[in-house]
């Protein structure tokens, strides 16, 4: 996964270290201190949020289905001397959280990876205490439907079926832009905007910002990332934040059985639960 995925797996750098809340959070988001929060890194290892998050003073949580991902966290955590709780496990089967555990919940791009993403949204917010933020970004389904590479009329066309519950077929026609749009050998699926904005709505959270995230370069190559982003914008991102209480919902807040295979990684030194 990670010899595949190297856009993924990139460390984070001096400078976005340097950073962390503007390389992370540029629209503010996140309220420009997350001092002491205790914020999970949602499918998301490689070595890069976590150790950002981790330097802007938030006690950090990864979870992600891959060891080798989580290794790469590993390895950023004691380099650079970072206390970080990694854990395996897919990002719809949270059992191992306990309710309203978080006051944050950062998700980049994944959700593409299971072909439902409502279950993701529940355990998200079931993870969430009442009043915290999710912020996600995902692939567009628009542009999970373009194709990569412009036809005989320079023109990216729409060439997969929106209501659909099967994964989407890889490019008929790979291009410079693949790379970046389509990770090798993996399966994707579509989730149409009802399914991501309604799914949030749905799971006890309410919309509070929506963006788009600019990739255009006006002079950039045919074919290549920056070119095809000028039609179709290629992530959607966004907030939005717990409303209902847990003890609502169930009676009270339950604490979440011991982690199975949990390891705790504090500067250099890895912790196993007894």
């Amino acid at each position: 996964m990670v010899a595949g995925q190297a856009a993924l797996c990139r460390p984070a750098s001096d400078a976005e270290l340097a950073d962390p809340l503007g390389t992370l959070d540029p629209m503010g988001w996140l309220g420009g201190n997350v001092n002491a929060k205790r914020l999970l890194c949602l499918a998301a290892g490689g070595g890069r949020q976590s150790a950002i998050y981790a330097t802007a003073g938030a006690e950090v949580t990864v979870v992600d289905i891959s060891p080798a991902m989580l290794e790469l966290d590993r390895q950023v955590a004691q380099r650079r001397g970072l206390s970080l709780r990694l854990l395996q496990a897919s990002m719809d089967r949270l059992d191992m959280l306990a309710d309203g555990s978080f006051d944050i919940v950062v998700h980049p791009v994944s959700t593409c990876y299971v072909p439902d993403v409502l279950p993701v949204f529940r355990e998200v917010a079931r993870v969430l205490r009442p009043g915290g933020v999710y912020v996600s970004q995902h692939k567009s389904p628009i542009s999970l439907q373009a194709s990569h590479s412009r036809d005989a009329m320079a023109c990216y066309r729409i060439e997969h079926a929106y209501y659909r519950n099967d994964a989407i077929p890889g490019p008929s026609q790979p291009s410079a832009a693949s790379k970046r749009l389509r990770e090798r050998g993996a399966v994707e699926y579509l989730h149409r905007m009802e399914e991501l904005i309604g799914g949030i709505c749905r799971s006890s959270m309410v919309i509070e910002d929506f963006i788009e995230p600019m990739h255009v370069e006006e002079t950039a190559p045919r074919d290549t990332f920056a070119d095809r982003a000028r039609f179709v914008a290629p992530y959607l991102r966004i907030k939005a934040r717990r409303i209902t209480s847990h003890a609502s919902e169930r009676g009270s807040i339950q604490e979440g059985p011991a982690a199975v295979g949990e390891t705790a990684f504090a500067s250099g030194r890895i912790i196993l639960p007894s």
